[in-house]
């Protein structure tokens, strides 16, 4: 079923941090079996929407207020600000022609006969392949706006991409999305993948102490950092020859670490991209980090010196 869409969201959205542009603030439509009763398809739709073609992956400035933290209905979202894997299965809906020519968050026109997508905490924009679980049929679409918000739904769908996957019909379906990464990174994407979601039950760690400096990422840029720290002692969780797929095992050790209180970094030593926790004074504390993150995350660690 069609989402309520940012034009909801926006009327509740805490106050400094929404990443969706400003619409005219709506309530939730009556519902029918099939379509919200004001939205639906387009009266007289293109006759050959079968053969809209996918969406072209390729590498894009993120928009920097539309990747921001924000909320509605009460739930915090945190969208990433970098491309990473991501795989996820759920209920996908779609809007129509309620939104049609409206801004989506990026600010383009929303066309609901191209391939298109919401999503709560992509990168925008960026593009995904979703798959109808029932069908196998799969599209490629380019997410550029913020959605869905109720139902557990987790894309939403122009009616184009829709159509193409068979569930523009019965106006929800159950589908797998999976980031697509352009260039070089997308060489990576499928030994990285995993879902965004936490391991919660995991024990905390404490943090490193006193870490020297490091070399940040600048805003909107799609390559992690290089750490320029030396001495000390290291938790090594891999290494790898080539940067873009130690860039993609970081997103990936990321998302499971988050709850450890820890963060993992890449740094270059030996002729490999080497991505480490730390570094720790003595080589003890090292060795019970990365013993404590096996335990919890099944993470293989080794210590090396910094």
């Amino acid at each position: 079923m069609p989402r309520s869409l940012s034009l909801l969201a926006i009327a509740l959205v805490i106050a400094g941090c929404a990443s969706v542009p400003p619409r005219s603030p709506s309530t939730a439509p009556a519902t029918s079996g099939k379509y919200y009763l004001d939205d639906g398809p387009g009266l007289n739709p293109p006759p050959d929407l079968d053969a809209v073609p996918d969406a072209v992956p390729r590498l894009e400035a993120l928009h920097r207020a539309a990747n921001r933290p924000y909320a509605v209905l009460g739930r915090e979202y945190v969208p990433a600000t970098m491309l990473t894997p991501y795989h996820e299965r759920g209920v996908a809906s779609w809007y129509g022609r309620k939104f049609h020519g409206q801004k989506t968050s990026i600010g383009e026109p929303y066309d609901m006969y191209a391939m298109t997508a919401a999503h709560p905490t992509l990168p925008l924009p960026s593009y995904a392949r979703v798959t109808n679980i029932v069908s196998g049929k799969s599209v490629i679409v380019r997410v550029n706006d913020r959605g869905p918000f109720l139902h557990d739904r987790i894309i939403d769908l122009s009616y184009a991409a829709a159509y193409r996957l068979g569930i523009a019909q019965v106006g929800s379906g159950e589908v797998d999305v999976e980031a697509i990464l352009p260039g070089a990174m997308a060489q990576s994407a499928q030994a990285a993948r995993a879902p965004l979601t936490p391991v919660a039950s995991a024990p905390a760690i404490a943090p490193p102490l006193a870490p020297p400096a490091e070399v940040r990422q600048a805003d909107n840029a799609d390559a992690a950092p290089l750490s320029s720290v030396r001495g000390g002692f290291s938790v090594q969780l891999g290494a790898f020859a080539n940067f873009a797929n130690a860039q993609a095992f970081l997103a990936r050790a990321q998302n499971q670490l988050a709850t450890a209180q820890v963060e993992a970094k890449i740094r270059q030593a030996s002729g490999l991209y080497r991505v480490y926790i730390g570094p720790y004074p003595a080589r003890g504390d090292a060795e019970r980090v990365g013993q404590r993150i096996t335990q919890a995350f099944g993470f293989p660690t080794t210590v090396a010196v910094h």
